[in-house]
């Protein structure tokens, strides 16, 4: 059955670190693009980054450029989202998907080019 399944979402405060997982079953990763969204309270799901299916391109949204980073293990069919320097606004449901393409383009990260979504993992920043 082809799945992703995250986890690693929690309560932290502001200024500490999560790392998600986005763990997937029935294909591999090697040949699929992944990326990670979220969507807070009242908004619209946003793209948060991308990983190509080759591993060496990357996309970040301009809110977490330099504090989030994508990465996978192919050898776990994993990918990962290490989040550092968390914020409040940071607070919202995280999804990851894959991208059949393979492609991680630059510009904003586009829900439609993504299917096969997990069900989403909590991560709240609170004091």
């Amino acid at each position: 059955q082809l799945q992703l399944v995250g986890s690693g979402g929690g309560l932290v405060q502001p200024g500490g670190s999560l790392r998600l997982s986005c763990a997937a079953f029935g294909f591999s990763l090697d040949y699929y693009s992944l990326g990670w969204f979220r969507q807070a309270p009242g908004k619209e799901r946003e793209g948060v980054a991308c990983l190509s299916a080759s591993g060496r391109v990357t996309n970040y949204a301009g809110s977490v450029k330099g504090r989030f980073t994508i990465s996978k293990d192919n050898t776990k069919n994993t990918a990962y989202l290490q989040m550092n320097s968390l914020k409040p606004e940071d607070t919202a449901v995280y999804y990851c998907a894959r991208d059949p393409s393979g492609l991680c383009v630059s510009g904003p990260i586009k829900n439609e080019e993504f299917e096969v979504w997990d069900r989403g993992t909590q991560v709240t920043v609170s004091s």
